[in-house]
């Protein structure tokens, strides 16, 4: 019992806490809700104040701003204003010019007219007078007819004669004067070249020759060369290619054989056999197998030598080893082999005067007759074979064409090929560089002469210089000044078709009057 009326005063307790505290809490939450209430108030009457604050300010931004922009409007108008009136200015001053120029036109076309009209009246009385005069002039026509007895188309035949021999006289006299001064400043340039090449250039006068003959020790030598019943000679011609030929002539036996490489061999191998003492069929075969390794080994070395002396690098060997072959090659008694050496010093040299590729014109210049080493054995010009060979062996195609174009096989397309000429005419006539028989130059300078002379209005001819001048006399009657500057000419072109030269051959064409008069007693 006492507990529960210990629990019920418990819960009294309990019920009577709970509903001072909830008094206590709900005065709280009043007090708290007024508290707010009143922070709302102010903060809508500070928003309310500042929000009129910044309404003034904009409307005084507003109207700051407006005055600013009317300012400039303001400005803006008067400016335009006056660009207004200056353009309008400016239109008037142009409208009245326009007015001017227009009276202007306005006269001029008045003029115009009136000179139209005057050009016309002339043009009919131009018109006129023409008709009258062509009148005038058939009626003249007709008066010269009668009176030179020629007709129209005679009179036009003679008079277009005439006009055609003063023409031909004025290009004459005009060929004579460019020609003068062409040849003239071409020869002294031309002559500063080669003789600058030529002093820098010193090589043999005479080139050597190849030998054919081969000295013994004694006659007796000659029947062991030959052996019993010739069977050493049969075998030595066998084994070498080359015919011996044992005469009267002492102490010499001749080797006669159109390849000279071959009868190098043989000369080789005879005088070897003639130190030795041994000569017989078997010690030939071997004798001549190893002047056979011989030459082709000088063979070798002269063509490395050449192309090493001049600066040539990079020719296939098979090439250097025809190039070799030329040291046993003669022309007119040049040695083949020198002559190209000295073409390609000659022609590195002109190049070096004109300011060219020097290595380049000394290869093309080496090599240019490299076809003279086969020509032999192979069909057509050694020019022509020459190219092909170069070719062959991957030379360039300018150094080809140069081979081929030396003696105009084939047609020059570089100033090298020229210079190659050139090289080439200089080194093989200067004097003593070559020989030819007396009955070659005999009818070498009788050609000349007849060739010259076959020519209307010549006289006589005489070559001189050993041929490389040919001095014309000719008729003063019927050979002008000028026709003998064109007389010149055709009788040049003419020796270049129909002769072969080494050099040049200078014409000269003399023309002369002569006044005689005998005295009276």
């Amino acid at each position: 019992m006492e507990y529960v009326i210990i629990f019920s005063v418990l819960i009294a307790v309990l019920l009577g806490l709970g509903i001072v505290a909830f008094f206590v809490v709900k005065k709280k939450v009043t007090q708290e809700n007024l508290n707010i209430e009143e922070e709302q108030k102010q903060i809508i009457e500070g928003a309310q104040k500042k929000a009129e604050t910044l309404l003034k300010e904009a409307r005084l931004e507003a109207k700051s701003r407006l005055l600013g922009m009317k300012s400039d409007f303001d400005k803006e108008t008067e400016e335009t204003r006056f660009e207004l009136k200056k353009e309008e200015r400016r239109l008037a001053k142009k409208s009245e010019k326009l007015d001017n120029l227009e009276d202007q036109f306005s006269k001029r076309e008045k003029e115009l007219a009136r000179n139209e009209i005057d050009i016309q009246r002339k043009l009919d009385s131009a018109t006129a007078k023409e008709n009258q005069y062509k009148t005038l002039l058939e009626e003249t026509k007709k008066e010269l007819e009668k009176v030179s007895g020629l007709t129209l188309e005679e009179a036009k035949e003679l008079l277009l004669k005439a006009m055609a021999e003063e023409a031909k006289h004025e290009g004459a006299s005009l060929i004579k004067k460019i020609t003068s001064e062409a040849r003239e400043q071409a020869d002294k340039e031309a002559k500063k070249i080669i003789s600058t090449a030529i002093q820098r250039y010193a090589g043999d006068y005479v080139a050597e020759r190849t030998v054919s003959v081969v000295h013994l020790p004694g006659d007796e030598m000659k029947g062991r060369i030959i052996g019993r019943e010739g069977r050493n000679i049969r075998a030595l011609e066998a084994a070498t290619g080359i015919d011996l030929i044992i005469d009267d002539t002492p102490e010499a036996v001749i080797l006669s054989g159109f390849n000279p490489v071959r009868r190098e061999v043989a000369r080789i191998a005879i005088e070897k056999l003639i130190s030795d003492g041994r000569i017989h069929p078997a010690r030939i075969e071997d004798v001549v197998a190893r002047a056979t390794e011989e030459v082709d080994l000088i063979i070798k070395e002269a063509g490395e030598q050449a192309a090493f002396d001049l600066g040539v690098h990079r020719i296939d060997p098979e090439l250097i080893k025809v190039l070799g072959k030329l040291k046993f090659r003669t022309s007119y008694a040049q040695n083949v082999l020198q002559h190209s050496i000295e073409v390609a010093f000659l022609s590195g040299t002109i190049a070096a005067e004109l300011g060219l590729n020097i290595k380049l014109a000394k290869r093309m210049g080496l090599l240019h007759d490299i076809g003279k080493a086969v020509d032999h054995e192979v069909d057509g010009a050694h020019a022509v074979i020459g190219a092909n060979l170069a070719k062959k062996y991957g030379e360039t195609d300018a150094v080809v064409n140069a081979i081929g174009a030396h003696h105009e096989d084939r047609m020059p397309e570089t100033v090298y090929d020229y210079i190659i000429q050139a090289a080439d005419a200089l080194s093989g006539a200067r004097p003593g560089a070559r020989k030819e028989s007396l009955e070659n130059y005999v009818k070498r300078l009788e050609d000349l002469e007849n060739i010259a002379n076959s020519f209307e209005g010549v006289v006589n001819t005489y070559a001189i210089q050993a041929g490389r001048e040919i001095r014309v006399i000719t008729e003063s009657e019927k050979i002008s000044d000028e026709s003998a500057v064109l007389l010149s000419r055709d009788i040049a072109r003419q020796i270049e078709e129909n002769l072969t030269f080494p050099g040049q051959v200078k014409v000269v064409v003399i023309r002369e009057t002569r006044a005689v008069e005998y005295t009276k007693k």
